[in-house]
């Protein structure tokens, strides 16, 4: 959690609240991994995740935005449609912290200052830092080597709508492209476990989040204009 305190100070010390419209908010959904254990599915929530969002307005069709989110990851080979996977066996879990800041692009113009109903596909791109356990799998189930983190690129697609003056409800997918192959325990770092190595040691891993998204809006209506 004081990963979590620490982010939400870094926020409100870069940007005063009083200069443009800003959005707080929180995430609800699910999320899901892909990789070398399990399913094979990109969009398939098995496991509950929750985050809180940040957004910094500077115009009708962008917005500096940062957030954080948290969810297991979990995956069994018995569940996969793969046959050489269902005959191995193998389980994982992990928990990942995510940390993600970059530019959100509306494609139609999403204007605070109008009032009534505004609504927008949009689009989400930066860097994400995450925590995760670093993990392997001595015989079917993983076990927790120690804590490590990673950078990832997000790659988000959403629809938003303002359903009262101050409150915004967006739909999102986001995928998070890790760099790091040890989410699922098939490639630890750790030399001593290198006979425990397996899958395509050649791909990284991906987690994604799907869910909800819901802001409330304040500070003052920002001069959507050129300066």
């Amino acid at each position: 959690m004081r990963y979590l305190f620490i982010y939400i100070l870094v926020f409100f010390s870069l940007f005063e609240a009083k200069a443009q419209i800003n959005e707080l908010g929180v995430f609800l959904g699910g999320v899901n991994y892909i990789g070398d254990v399990g399913p094979t599915d990109y969009i398939s929530p098995n496991e509950p995740a929750i985050g809180l969002v940040y957004k910094w307005n500077r115009s009708p069709r962008h917005a500096w935005r940062f957030s954080y989110q948290y969810g297991k990851l979990s995956s069994k080979d018995i569940d996969s449609d793969v046959p050489g996977r269902e005959l191995r066996g193998y389980s994982f879990k992990n928990h990942v912290h995510d940390f993600s800041a970059g530019l959100e692009f509306n494609f139609f113009d999403f204007d605070l200052h109008e009032s009534g109903f505004v609504m927008t596909p949009y689009i989400f791109g930066g860097v994400s830092y995450f925590i995760y356990n670093e993990i392997y799998i001595p015989v079917d189930e993983s076990e927790i080597d120690y804590r490590d983190s990673a950078f990832a690129i997000p790659m988000v697609v959403g629809f938003k709508a303002r359903l009262y003056d101050s409150l915004i409800l967006g739909l999102e997918v986001g995928a998070r492209y890790t760099f790091t192959d040890n989410l699922d325990g098939s490639n630890p770092k750790n030399d001593n476990f290198e006979n425990l190595r397996f899958g395509n040691l050649n791909s990284n891993d991906w987690y994604v989040f799907t869910g909800f998204t819901i802001t409330y809006t304040f500070g003052q209506n920002p001069c959507f204009c050129a300066e």
